[in-house]
């Protein structure tokens, strides 16, 4: 049975409140493959309520039995692995294998790593005569994002159940159907009522009422760095725990001792990977002033090895950008930068050729950037690079701190030890070096306008605990 026009309330499928449906549309094609229900306050208030209620004793779950959930769950996920890569490729235009190996497979990297994390986990420690503990926040309400949906959903879920915290879930209504998926994987997996609810909708709607509604005792947003605002004034009423990771303009410094041939393509692929849509995406490249048509041609030459298409097509590695409203956005920045007179590498506005309908955009590449350019400047969300000259590498480095973000910065070196010195003068939540590999351990979130909390293992787990003190809790 479908469950696209239902919510997930209280260990059932039920119907909306009132019907409101939405259409889900394919960006590949700009055409409608699904239908969802939009929810309101009434849906949220009755998931709420579920969530309340579970907490009473869900909230006092052993350790073994949360370990036994997740355990559960991820079994479960690896059986649906296939469909939620299909629903993740026609909602947000992921490419098939790309869909499969990283949207599905980083949401399964988060529950082993939550599973290894609370094996170990220390929820309370002695401290003189008292008891430090830490306990679940309680009910927690998580709004995700459309770009990179089973890993914002997984690392949200994943510890607040490790937490012993119930909550509702309010997925993108623009890639909704992968929630869904994963909503039926908890069902299947046998949560108990009302610890998971899901309630589809849109931010004004079921995400203001989330932040804003007085049972829920923490609110987990990603998305941008606009709608982040929203939702902690929405949420300061009730003072209640607000995480959020917000927007980015990441910086990626290339020292002048690095080989050029392997760091500017790399960067380049870091860029433009998941079709520009990663909040943390490398989109401002720094460059020694005296090489920087050397960079130029490393970076045309690999643009243009991009294969932009449908996300089923055969060969594509760059697929569409999620939306009208996405692609629109895109051509308006890619415009300004041309108009404030940056040099057009590669690509460049409009779609590529051959590609009449569908939200795809040329793989662009600008060089001569220069700070005070909106390209340089503001979120593009799109396979759009910026490479931007500097003099000295004391010049760069204040330079790319020099930006309202600070989610991600990359360094790429030949002296190992001068960019580990320098990685410790960047301002931003994680930093690269040398391109290593992803770590489902390593602490994410971002300084300044791109949030603050902390997602993934412990330090995921940690923001949905709170912390209680028990004085007198041996005699003296």
């Amino acid at each position: 049975m479908s469950h696209e026009l239902q919510f997930y309330i209280d260990g059932a499928w039920v119907n909306p409140a009132v019907e409101h449906r939405l259409d889900v549309i394919d960006p590949s094609s700009e055409d409608a493959f699904a239908q969802i229900s939009l929810g309101s306050e009434a849906d949220v208030a009755k998931a709420v309520a579920a969530a309340k209620r579970a907490f009473a004793t869900f909230g006092f779950a052993s350790r073994s039995e949360r370990l036994d959930l997740l355990h559960r769950i991820v079994e479960v996920y690896k059986k649906r692995s296939h469909d939620l890569a299909l629903a993740v490729s026609r909602e947000m235009g992921a490419p098939r294998p790309f869909a499969l190996s990283n949207q599905v497979g980083i949401g399964l990297s988060h529950l082993q790593k939550m599973i290894e994390v609370l094996g170990s986990f220390q929820f309370q420690h002695a401290k003189g005569t008292s008891l430090v503990v830490k306990e679940p926040i309680g009910v927690v309400g998580l709004i995700t994002p459309w770009n990179w949906p089973l890993n914002q959903i997984t690392c949200k879920v994943g510890p607040a159940l490790a937490a012993g915290c119930t909550m509702v879930l309010k997925p993108s209504e623009i890639a909704p159907l992968s929630g869904i998926i994963f909503a039926e994987i908890l069902d299947e997996a046998g949560l108990p009522p009302g610890v998971f609810n899901l309630v589809n909708g849109d931010g004004p709607t079921v995400g203001q009422a989330l932040a804003n509604h007085p049972d829920i005792d923490m609110v987990s947003f990603t998305g941008s760095t606009r709608a982040g605002i929203l939702v902690a004034k929405a949420a300061a009423d009730t003072v209640k725990r607000v995480h959020q990771e917000l927007g980015g303009k990441s910086a990626n410094i290339l020292f002048p001792d690095v080989d050029f041939s392997i760091a500017v393509p790399k960067g380049v692929a870091g860029c433009f990977g998941n079709s520009g849509q990663s909040c943390n995406a490398p989109t401002r490249m720094f460059v020694p002033r005296d090489r920087q048509e050397e960079v130029i041609a490393f970076a045309k030459a690999k643009a243009e090895t991009f294969v932009v298409g449908a996300a089923d097509g055969p060969g594509t590695n760059l697929g569409p950008v999620v939306s009208q409203i996405q692609y629109d956005k895109i051509q308006n920045l890619i415009e300004s930068g041309i108009a404030e007179g940056a040099k057009l590498v590669a690509g460049g506005p409009g779609r590529p050729p051959g590609l009449n309908r569908g939200y795809y955009v040329r793989p662009t590449v600008f060089a001569d950037v220069t700070p005070q350019m909106r390209i340089a400047r503001e979120e593009i969300f799109g396979p759009v690079l910026s490479i931007l000259p500097y003099d000295t590498v004391e010049e760069a480095i204040e330079l790319a701190n020099d930006t309202p973000y600070g989610l991600a910065s990359y360094l790429q070196a030949g002296d190992i030890e001068k960019a580990r010195q320098t990685a410790l003068r960047m301002r931003s939540g994680n930093v690269h070096i040398n391109y290593p590999a992803w770590d489902a351990g390593v602490p994410f979130g971002g300084y300044k306008q791109s949030g603050n909390g902390r997602e993934y293992a412990e330090y995921g787990l940690e923001d949905f605990l709170e912390i209680k003190g028990i004085l007198g809790y041996e005699p003296a």
